[in-house]
């Protein structure tokens, strides 16, 4: 008999990957902040393939989602493991060209060049919780990290790949 462990959005970040206060007022500088937020917590290696490889993506297809969140992402080779920095903005900014979106919160996303379901299921999670107003509105809110934290870990992806269980 195996055990199946639910895995959760903030399985795919941590406290160190998140920015509460963007400092930033565009798209390029937004990115910047958040692969440096990656790139301090050793989720990257090299921050210049992955953040040319997010800006590119970004102007080819923009990610503004509604709810006033943007998903840029970028698959990248070397990369072990996905993952994602979040970053808020208090007032909402322009996302992109100037018919661009309000955006308020920026989800960036690195995602092994070799794992599309991984990548999938991320983006699909992320998406998932746009459609939640509920726990937009508590990231909103938020008011550090942490609280930020505890939103992302209401938002269920999938139950893992079974682990045996153990017997009593």
């Amino acid at each position: 008999m195996s055990i199946e462990r639910p895995v959760y959005l903030a399985d795919y970040t941590s406290a160190d990957l998140i920015i509460p206060q963007l400092q930033r007022d565009d798209v390029p500088g937004v990115v910047q902040e958040l692969c440096q937020a990656m790139k301090k917590a050793e989720r990257l290696s090299d921050v210049l393939p992955f953040y040319h490889a997010a800006l590119v993506r970004e102007y080819l297809v923009n990610t503004v989602v509604g709810s006033g969140i943007a998903f840029p992402h970028a698959r990248i080779q070397g990369l072990s493991q996905a993952c994602f920095a979040v970053g808020r903005k208090l007032e909402a900014m322009q996302w992109g060209s100037t018919e661009g979106a309000a955006v308020r919160l920026v989800f960036l996303s690195a995602v092994p060049a070799t794992d599309a379901s991984e990548y999938l299921r991320l983006l699909s999670g992320l998406t998932r919780l746009s459609k939640q107003p509920d726990l937009v509105e508590q990231l909103h809110n938020a008011t550090d990290s942490e609280e930020i934290m505890a939103v992302l870990k209401q938002v269920k992806l999938r139950e893992s790949s079974p682990t045996p269980a153990v017997a009593i």
